[in-house]
């Protein structure tokens, strides 16, 4: 495998230097700090995520204000107590995307979230407390028993709730595979996931760096040379 320090290194000189590449990663991720997050916070963010996937993101974070009123602040216990009528009436509600499956994902998450919220204090402390060295474990997890959270979905939800991990974009996928990572181009076997958790792991160990920004530096190493200003004004993504 391509020593870590190489691929900082040419992430650095891409993007103009250790400063440069320091401000675009932000402030380390701590699992510890997503049992803080709201149970109405996390089931807002997987909505998001939802409704975002196969959709222009921006158009979905401009309407985003108008989901929240819609679907009443994303408080699982009260949209659990809303009769058939009030989900269908949100198809014919123009404050949000109208996708009735994407719609009816947000009351199958809500009893998702309900649920392990009752079983372990709240769903932010149940994830904090997953074991930061097995994600795939995890997306399997919200893929198996939440609704429309398999894949990059998933993942991304993990990002934007500050879970520390990474995400299978196609800059990160082809820096491991440049790296010496023996994975498909899309690694999605449960021997590929494994392996790249590893190799993950493995980086974050000799680094010292969390999760999140090895996998940064890794997509910020190859492929397309986006400047370092509008990486950061897309923000949260890659």
């Amino acid at each position: 495998m391509t020593p870590f320090s190489k691929i900082r290194g040419r992430a650095e000189e891409r993007k103009g230097g250790a400063d440069v590449l320091k401000k675009i990663l932000g402030n380390p991720h701590d699992n510890a700090r997503v049992a803080d997050v709201p149970d109405d916070r996390i089931l807002s963010t997987m909505a998001e995520r939802v409704f975002s996937a196969g959709f222009v993101w921006r158009v979905i974070e401009q309407k985003w204000p108008g989901f929240e009123d819609a679907f009443l602040g994303f408080q699982p216990a009260a949209l659990l107590f809303q009769p058939d009528e009030f989900w269908e009436a949100l198809a014919r509600d123009e404050r949000i995307v109208r996708n009735p499956q994407k719609i009816r994902s947000v009351r199958a998450n809500a009893a998702f979230v309900d649920r392990i919220a009752r079983e372990h204090g709240s769903f932010g402390r149940f994830v904090a407390n997953w074991p930061a060295d097995d994600q795939i474990g995890l997306m399997a997890f919200l893929g198996k028993h939440g609704n429309r959270l398999g894949g990059n979905t998933g993942q991304y939800f993990l990002r934007w709730i500050g879970w520390d991990g990474f995400i299978l974009s196609a800059d990160f996928i082809a820096c491991l595979r440049d790296a010496g990572l023996d994975i498909a181009a899309s690694p999605t076997s449960k021997k590929d996931l494994e392996k790249t958790q590893a190799q993950i792991n493995a980086w974050a160990g000799e680094t010292g760096l969390c999760r999140t920004h090895v996998a940064r530096i890794c997509a910020l190493s190859i492929g397309e040379n986006h400047s370092a200003e509008t990486i950061i004004e897309r923000a949260r993504g890659e």
